[in-house]
C-alpha cells in the first residue's frame, strides 16, 4: 500500500512499468508484486502510494499509458 507496487495479470513479477495518467500527465515508475485487477475494464491496480503521486487518488480510476522500463 505505501510503496510503489501494482498488480497486473499477465507481467511477470518485478516488472518495473511506468505509469503515466493521461489526465494529469504525471508518471511513477512501479514494481509488478501481485496479479489482477479482476474488473475487466481495468488493465492495472497501483498501489495507494503509486495512485497518490500521479493524482488518482480521489478519482480511483483513470486513463492511463503503461511502458515496460525493465
Amino acid at each position: 500500500m505505501r510503496k510503489l507496487t501494482a498488480a497486473h495479470r499477465s507481467l511477470p513479477f518485478g516488472t518495473l512499468v511506468k505509469v503515466k495518467d493521461l489526465r494529469t500527465e504525471k508518471e511513477v515508475t512501479v514494481r509488478i508484486n501481485d496479479r489482477g485487477p479482476f474488473a475487466e475494464n481495468r488493465i492495472i491496480d497501483l498501489s495507494k502510494e503509486a495512485a497518490r503521486r500521479i493524482g488518482m487518488l480521489t478519482v480511483g480510476e483513470d486513463n492511463v499509458e503503461l511502458s515496460i522500463v525493465k
